[in-house]
């Protein structure tokens, strides 16, 4: 009875690898293990501790049992004291050996902690820009912390837990069948009835908790997106403060409920196995009084199994609840990997390739490019509000587009809206890369060089200056960390609003707030133009850079980009004719392809698409 009962529990926990490998994967487990492997002799030196620990816990019971039979039983004090002083010396060793084993386990779990969070973040960070349209912040987030602590708890609690309690198990077992092989077969009779609340549990705490994951996750994103400084204006200047309130309350409400659930759940699972313990050790009770009053066994002895039988079902309980927390952890597991299972879009060459010295020239030959699916870019569990969009396709933005800029020359970009001017300076910067033929800086392509080399000879000012809530100082040296103040305020000067910095009372220590918030538009792009100089880039892209500013702003941004363009590699996305009317050449960019070409005076001349944004775009603002 008692192999049959051992077995049926192996059976189980077979059973349980089963189901695991359908759910997850037959790789999953194999690939959680590769994590532990740079912390072998750790997981050797917990094994170590844990043996101890379990010879200890059945050496107590056997110490009582010794008080009892050769020592009260007899009327030896001597004994009794003797025993009772290595009872205490071993509880002061298994105290001590539970501080270590608890070092070790802590180790391991926190040295994962590290191992998956690192790596998901500079995987997250490899992505192409085209992830992060589309997956929502607060869901990222959540990978990093919530998951990845679920996943470590694999190894802190489960891992421990499951090789203490089986080694407990196995020691304790062999004990009791030496002590009385009649009573350790009438307690192992109930065992069984540790796998019928044990395998419907695990099931359903495993779709609770993977529902209570995605919730925390909404809500994490919710409130990372109206929490920053323009979320919480959004909502205030529409007036929908309760309308959010609401949302995020029907969430949080949700998980509430959940928890509750869970909660019962593991309570009602923990009543039934306490509940057939009792009914063990009431057996045991019955049975081994018996076979004290027919002299089969001492006082002593069933003392001793029944503190054994509590050691046997605490184990057993435990190894009862693995598959739950095993369940639960590999969901965490998956989402985590789930996140570092994407491969970026957007990636550095086996054999890269050197720019070359001096100035560099830019050249499009042929280019091609419609942005990526949904299916190619995202995971829908990083879109929980995305429209079912992966089984569209885009229509391509640009369509065999060829032109040069002469290095040190000035390149403008011109055309409507939407007809693909950004997008030129996303793929120049491999922000994306092209569908369909090259792009060549020096000659070139930018596909056959690391994306470190080539983010360093570029400098890129965008419409929306971005400020991390720092001072000014820290989002200068974003660029040049190695900067001296003096070169700040150099670079400072070049951009036109070294005086307003010098006149804050904190000067570069300024904190400018979240996105820059605490600054103009036209401070922000000013300081976003300094930061890129003070870079020294050998080729410069203006993205619309005065885009949005009032005429003041501009007039102060294009005093900074007189200055910065001479000389200098440049390419220029305006819809203003204040920075583009002494480029060397302008492209007019229409339905994603180049329409004209030429010069201010040469296109307005020629009366076409140039001359007609020119009229009713430039004319005004001349």
């Amino acid at each position: 009875m008692a192999n049959h009962s051992v077995w049926m529990t192996m059976r189980s926990m077979s059973s349980d690898r089963a189901v695991l490998k359908r759910t997850f994967g037959p790789g999953l487990v194999r690939r959680i293990m590769g994590y532990a492997k740079p912390y072998k002799a750790v997981v050797f030196a917990l094994l170590v501790t844990l043996v101890f620990v379990a010879v200890l816990t059945v050496a107590q019971p056997l110490l009582f049992r010794r008080i009892i039979d050769k020592g009260v039983s007899v009327g030896d004090s001597s004994v009794v004291t003797q025993t009772a002083l290595i009872i205490a010396g071993l509880a002061v060793v298994d105290a001590i050996l539970g501080l270590v084993g608890r070092w070790f386990s802590a180790r391991i779990g926190e040295g994962l902690i590290f191992d998956l969070r690192t790596q998901v973040f500079d995987h997250v960070q490899r992505q192409s820009v085209a992830f992060f349209t589309r997956a929502q912040t607060g869901a990222l987030i959540s990978r990093l912390n919530s998951d990845v602590i679920g996943a470590q708890q694999a190894f802190t609690s489960t891992l421990s837990g499951v090789l203490g309690n089986m080694i407990s198990l196995t020691i304790v077992l062999v004990t009791m069948f030496v002590l009385s092989w009649q009573v350790t077969i009438a307690s192992l009779v109930l065992v069984p009835l540790f796998l019928l609340p044990a395998r419907w549990m695990g099931r359903k705490l495993q779709e609770l908790t993977r529902e209570q994951m995605k919730l925390n996750a909404d809500m994490s994103n919710q409130m990372s997106e109206r929490f920053n400084v323009a979320g919480a204006l959004l909502v205030k200047l529409f007036g929908r403060p309760e309308e959010e309130a609401g949302s995020f309350s029907g969430k949080a409400l949700r998980v509430r409920d959940i928890g509750v659930k869970m909660a019962m759940a593991n309570r009602w699972f923990f009543s039934a196995l306490t509940l057939v313990a009792a009914l063990a050790t009431a057996v045991a009770y019955g049975l081994g009084g018996n076979l004290v009053i027919n002299g089969v066994i001492t006082l002593g002895t069933l003392l001793a199994l029944v503190g054994l039988l509590a050691q046997l079902y605490g184990p057993l309980t435990a190894l009862s609840n693995v598959r739950i927390d095993i369940m639960t952890a590999l969901v965490s597991f998956d989402r985590v990997f789930e996140v570092l299972d994407l491969t970026p879009a957007v990636s550095d060459p086996n054999s890269p390739k050197h720019f070359p010295v001096g100035p560099l020239s830019l050249k499009f030959d042929d280019v091609s490019f419609t942005y990526p699916t949904a299916r190619e870019v995202s995971l829908a569990s990083l879109e929980s509000v995305a429209r079912k969009e992966e089984h569209f396709e885009n229509e391509p933005v640009l369509k065999g587009i060829s032109f040069e800029v002469p290095a040190g020359t000035l390149t403008a970009v011109v055309g409507p809206s939407g007809a693909g001017k950004s997008t030129i300076s996303a793929l120049v910067t491999r922000l994306y890369d092209v569908s369909d033929g090259s792009i060549l800086i020096g000659d070139v392509d930018v596909r056959d060089v690391r994306q470190g080399e080539l983010r360093a000879a570029l400098g890129v000012v965008t419409q929306d200056a971005h400020l991390f809530h720092d001072t000014i100082g820290s989002n200068l040296r974003y660029s040049y960390p190695k900067a001296t103040d003096d070169e700040i305020y150099e670079a400072l000067k070049a951009a036109q609003i070294v005086d307003l910095v010098r006149s804050l009372p904190n000067g570069l220590n300024t904190v400018v707030g979240d996105r820059g918030h605490r600054l103009s538009g036209g401070e922000k792009q000013r300081l976003a133009l300094a930061r890129v100089l003070l870079k020294s880039p050998r080729l410069l892209i203006l993205d619309e850079a005065t885009a949005h500013l009032d005429s003041e702003s501009e007039a102060a941004v294009q005093r900074a980009l007189d200055g910065a363009l001479v000389g200098r590699t440049s390419i220029v996305i305006a819809h203003r004719l204040s920075t583009i009317r002494n480029a060397d050449q302008i492209l007019v960019i229409a339905d994603g392809t180049v329409a004209e070409r030429g010069t201010h005076d040469e296109l307005l001349a020629d009366q076409g698409l140039y001359a007609d944004l020119y009229r009713t775009q430039f004319a005004t603002t001349e």
